[in-house]
């Protein structure tokens, strides 16, 4: 592998403003599918996978029969907020100034490849991304390291030569399962204590923040 530095973002909750989409998206299908949970358990709950966020939610010994059927209706309910995401603030510029300092940016989504589509263009800074992952390229789900080691992956990327950026105690985790510190921003939901109580290495309100802090934080000189 290189030395090249690199900054992996994870997308939804970090870049983009599509948390609590999410969260109404699995609240409903798991209603369409007689499971009752409140809200703020599934709020609390997304940025896991699929399979690890039913199992959080509804308990690993359950019956799993319908597990592929709700994932199917979260999706479909999800999509329908497609046309209404928006990029958190100066989310692109946050990207862009990564790569002006010599970062390399790599999108960390588990994403289907047809969403990453439409989360890219939502979030316009294909200038600034040397590469992303998706759904194809993880067998396990945060927060499994698995993630987290694909982007590494298509940075070319030692752990020690990198950082993740994320926005829940599930990114928190993954990275640390990883070897690479983590910066997390609040905009998934979580706060700071929580994060910082994950692991994080630095806390920031939301990409804004961090852009403004950028001297000052880890991505601020790339450790090459």
């Amino acid at each position: 592998m290189t030395t090249t530095p690199a900054a992996l973002f994870d997308v939804d909750g970090t870049l983009l403003d599509t948390a609590y989409f999410h969260a109404l998206a699995w609240w409903e299908a798991l209603r369409q599918y007689d499971r009752t949970v409140p809200t703020s358990r599934v709020h609390r709950a997304v940025g896991m996978g699929s399979d690890q966020l039913l199992d959080h939610l509804l308990g690993s010994e359950r019956d799993h029969g319908d597990d592929e059927a709700i994932t199917a209706a979260h999706d479909a309910l999800y999509a329908r907020f497609w046309p209404q995401i928006q990029p958190l603030p100066r989310a692109a510029d946050l990207l862009r100034a990564c790569a002006d300092r010599g970062w390399r940016v790599i999108l960390a989504s588990s994403a289907s490849e047809r969403e990453l589509v439409v989360l890219r263009r939502a979030l316009d800074a294909d200038d600034a991304i040397t590469a992303a992952t998706s759904a194809d390229d993880v067998s396990a789900t945060k927060p499994a390291p698995d993630l987290v080691r694909a982007a590494l992956a298509r940075a070319d990327a030692e752990p020690e030569h990198a950082v993740f950026i994320g926005d829940t105690v599930w990114d928190v985790t993954a990275a640390g399962r990883a070897r690479v510190p983590c910066i997390a921003v609040e905009t998934g939901g979580s706060d700071a204590r929580e994060l910082l109580a994950a692991g994080a290495a630095e806390v920031h309100r939301d990409t804004a923040e961090l852009l403004a802090d950028l001297d000052r934080s880890l991505l601020g000189r790339p450790a090459r």
